[in-house]
């Protein structure tokens, strides 16, 4: 059985680069960022994905979106995110945050019973909220560096730390053992698409160039989450943006 990266975290890097990459290969001469030394490779993975999003994902979250009433579109999104509770949980206890991981468990149980298999956000409504927390912040608490940013196929916006976490974070995720192959690529395609359709009324935030936006924005943010908010107020809570933790994508979209 192939293993498969955390579908939130995952879904919300591709579609971050796929959605903000239109502008990258248009971009002149720029000043060369020191956590960016491999730009120009990212860049034409940026726009890789851009045509990857262009031509197939975006049309399915358009067709998607349009079929489907809001509420089961806001429940398929919890169902996915409730999933990645349990990646929390471990990863907190890794960072010795045992009150982030009993928040996390907490939410699983109470999402995945009383909220009907996470389809009903309920611990949210009860104000039981964490914070998320995946492999790749637990290096940075464990002492490991960030690393150059780097722009992944697929996945999109990471650092050299994020991307050595993936693989602890995709075993972590509940869908990699679900055993029928049919089943398990079905649900991650759903999960693509939802996190996908979520985006489409953001895309038109971006201004400028596209790829400097999103590295800025995507290490921005990513060191918050690291820091758990010792940075700071968090960039992309302001009613502007209108974004929250649990969906951080939104950040990053167009």
């Amino acid at each position: 059985m192939s293993p498969s990266f955390p579908s939130r975290k995952a879904a919300a890097a591709l579609l971050a680069v796929a959605v903000l990459s239109g502008c990258a290969s248009t971009a002149t001469s720029r000043q060369a960022q020191p956590e960016d030394p491999w730009e120009g490779f990212n860049r034409q993975v940026f726009a890789f994905n851009d045509t990857l999003d262009r031509y197939a994902l975006k049309p399915a979250a358009q067709g998607y979106r349009f079929v489907t009433p809001d509420p089961v579109e806001t429940g398929v999104g919890n169902f996915f995110a409730n999933l990645g509770e349990l990646r929390t949980t471990l990863n907190s206890l890794l960072q010795g945050k045992p009150g982030n991981a009993g928040i996390a468990t907490g939410r699983f149980l109470i999402n995945s019973t009383v909220g009907v298999l996470g389809l009903f956000d309920v611990a949210s409504h009860m104000e039981l909220v964490g914070r998320e927390e995946d492999f790749g912040q637990t290096l940075a608490v464990w002492g490991v560096g960030e690393g150059p940013y780097v722009v992944l196929p697929l996945l999109g916006p990471s650092t050299v730390r994020d991307t050595a976490g993936l693989p602890v974070d995709s075993y972590t995720y509940p869908l990699t053992y679900v055993e029928e192959d049919k089943v398990r690529l079905s649900l991650r395609a759903l999960d693509v698409i939802d996190t996908r359709a979520g985006l489409l009324d953001q895309e038109r935030l971006i201004r400028g160039d596209r790829y400097s936006f999103i590295r800025d924005s995507w290490l921005q943010r990513r060191r918050f989450e690291v820091n758990d908010g010792e940075l700071g107020e968090d960039p992309f809570a302001s009613d502007e943006f209108d974004f929250d933790d649990a969906d951080f994508d939104d950040a990053f979209a167009e």
